[in-house]
C-alpha cells in the first residue's frame, strides 16, 4: 500500500549538468500531469522517459525538463514514482521542488526512499546499507564490496547459515517432541558438529582489520635512518613533488601524510622522520612520532641505503620486521656496498624498480582488504560475533551434557543476531538508526 507521498532533490547540491527532484508514493502520477506539461500532448507511460516543461499553476514554464514516471511495484520502492531531470544548480531543481510539495508531497526525511524499499520488502537492511555504503565508497575495492552486498551477497550467507541452525533447533525440538524415537546422544553429536560448522562459516565472513582497510582506507608508513631516500620514495609513489628532499640529515622531523589509491583499495602513505639518536629536541619528538606510527601502520616499508654498509639503526629496523614489512633497497642505481635478500631493489631517483614496490603494495593491500565475499559493515561484525558466542555456548554446554533443550537457548539466541543483520529481527530503533545516516533523496 502506497503511504503518503515524500519528495526530494536526489543530486548533489551544486552546479552541474543536471538535477533530479524525485518523489515516492501516494499520488505520483496526478501530481507529475499537474506539475508537468510534456512536449506532445499524451498519456503519461510507466519507464518513458519524456521531454517537456515542467509549470506552474498557473502553466507558465518553471524550467526546460525529462520526466519519467515508474509505476508500482517495478520501482525502487515498489511504490508509484516519478523523476524530473532540471537543468543543474540551485534554482531550476528547488523551483520544480516547491511545485511538487504545493501539489500535496512533503519532504523525504534523510534515507526515506531507501527505508520505503526495505519497508515494502524489496530490500533487506543489509542491502539498504550497501546502498549508503556504495554512495560513500572511498575506493574501488570498497566499491566493489558495496556493490557485492547490495547483490545480495550477504543476505544470501546469512540466510543459507540461518537455515542451517534452524535444522539444529528442529533436531532438538524433535529430539525433545519425541525421546523415544530419536536418539538423544547422536542428535547431540550431530548438533555440535553443525554448530561448530555454522561458527566456522561466519569466522570465515570476519575480518574486522580487512573491514577497517575497505571502508576508511590502509596506512602504510615508511621508516628507516636519515638519508636512506624514504621522502623520495613517497614522492615517487605519489608521483609528485609533495616531501622535501635534501642531502642534510633529519630534514623530516614530522610524520608527513598523503593519500594514494593502490591496487583499488585507498591508503594513507607516511613519510617519517629518520630513526636515530639525536639531541635536538624537535627531531627527537619526530623520531617517537614516527615510531608511533609504525606501530600502528598496515603496511611498513622499511627503507635501506645499497650505496652505504648497513649500519646499527638499519639492523635495529630489521630485528623488528614482521608480517607487515616490506624491505625495500634503494640507491640501487649507485655502487652497491650492501644487500638484503628478498628486498624490493630500486631507485627512487630513477625510478627503477618503482613499479615492482607497487605491484607488491597491491598484493598486500588487496590480500588484507580482500573483502569483496565478507562483512565490511560494523553493525554486521558485531552481530556477527554475537552469534559465534552463541554458537561457542552451544558447543559447551553439549560437552557439559547438558539438556538439548539449554542447548536450544543459545541456538535461538545465535539465530537472532543473524537475522538482526538482514532486518529480519531488527527493532524499531536499530532501523531507525541504519537510516539516519543516508542523504535526502536516497
Amino acid at each position: 500500500m502506497a503511504r503518503d507521498g515524500i519528495c526530494a532533490i536526489a543530486t548533489a547540491p551544486g552546479e552541474g549538468g543536471i538535477a533530479i527532484v524525485r518523489m515516492s508514493g501516494a499520488g505520483a502520477r496526478e501530481i507529475l500531469s499537474a506539475c508537468f506539461r510534456p512536449a506532445r500532448a499524451r498519456e503519461i507511460l510507466s519507464h518513458r522517459m519524456m521531454y517537456g516543461h515542467a509549470v506552474d499553476a498557473r502553466g507558465v514554464a518553471l524550467d526546460e525538463v525529462m520526466a519519467v514516471f515508474f509505476a508500482a511495484p517495478n520501482t525502487y520502492t515498489r511504490e508509484d514514482m516519478f523523476e524530473i531531470q532540471c537543468h543543474g544548480g540551485g534554482i531550476c531543481a528547488r523551483r520544480v521542488l516547491e511545485r511538487v510539495i504545493a501539489l500535496g508531497a512533503r519532504i523525504a526525511e534523510p534515507g526515506e526512499f531507501t527505508r520505503r524499499a526495505f519497508l515494502n520488502g524489496r530490500i533487506d537492511l543489509s542491502r539498504a546499507e550497501a546502498v549508503m555504503a556504495l554512495i560513500g565508497a572511498k575506493s574501488e575495492a570498497a566499491a566493489r564490496a558495496s556493490l557485492r552486498q547490495l547483490e545480495g551477497g550477504i543476505s544470501g550467507f546469512v540466510r543459507g547459515v540461518g537455515e542451517e541452525i534452524k535444522e539444529m533447533m528442529a533436531l532438538v525440538e524433535a529430539c525433545t517432541d519425541f525421546p523415544d524415537e530419536v536418539d538423544e546422544p547422536d542428535a547431540a553429536r550431530r548438533v555440535r558438529a553443525g554448530a561448530e560448522k555454522a561458527r566456522r562459516e561466519i569466522a570465515e565472513k570476519c575480518d574486522e582489520r580487512g573491514a577497517r582497510i575497505l571502508r576508511e582506507g590502509a596506512s602504510i608508513v615508511l621508516a628507516g635512518r636519515p638519508n636512506v631516500g624514504k621522502s623520495s620514495l613517497m614522492n615517487a609513489l605519489l608521483q609528485q613533488e609533495r616531501a622535501i628532499v635534501t642531502e642534510i640529515p633529519g630534514t623530516t622531523r614530522d610524520v608527513l601524510t598523503e593519500r594514494i589509491e593502490i591496487g583499488g583499495v585507498m591508503a594513507e602513505i607516511s613519510d617519517t622522520a629518520g630513526q636515530r639518536k639525536t639531541g635536538d629536541l624537535v627531531e627527537r619528538i619526530g623520531v617517537e612520532r614516527a615510531e608511533r606510527a609504525m606501530e600502528g601502520a598496515d603496511v611498513v616499508l622499511i627503507v635501506l641505503d645499497a650505496s652505504q654498509m648497513r649500519t646499527p639503526e638499519d639492523e635495529a629496523l630489521l630485528a623488528r620486521m614482521d608480517g607487515r614489512c616490506i624491505v625495500c633497497l634503494n640507491k640501487c642505481d649507485l655502487p652497491r656496498r650492501s644487500d638484503y635478500p628478498g628486498a624490493i631493489e630500486l631507485s627512487a631517483a630513477t625510478g627503477a624498480g618503482v613499479d615492482a614496490l607497487v605491484a607488491a603494495l597491491s598484493d598486500r593491500l588487496r590480500a588484507a582488504g580482500g573483502m569483496e565475499e565478507r562483512m565490511t559493515q560494523e553493525r554486521h561484525l558485531r552481530l556477527a560475533r554475537r552469534a559465534m558466542e552463541a554458537l561457542d555456548r552451544a558447543v559447551e554446554a553439549i560437552d557439559g551434557e547438558n539438556p538439548l533443550d539449554v542447548v536450544e537457548i543459545d541456538l535461538r539466541e545465535a539465530l537472532g543476531a543473524l537475522c538482526e543483520i538482514t532486518g529480519e529481527d531488527a527493532s524499531e530503533e536499530v532501523i531507525d538508526r541504519v537510516f539516519q545516516s543516508f542523504c535526502v533523496g536516497k
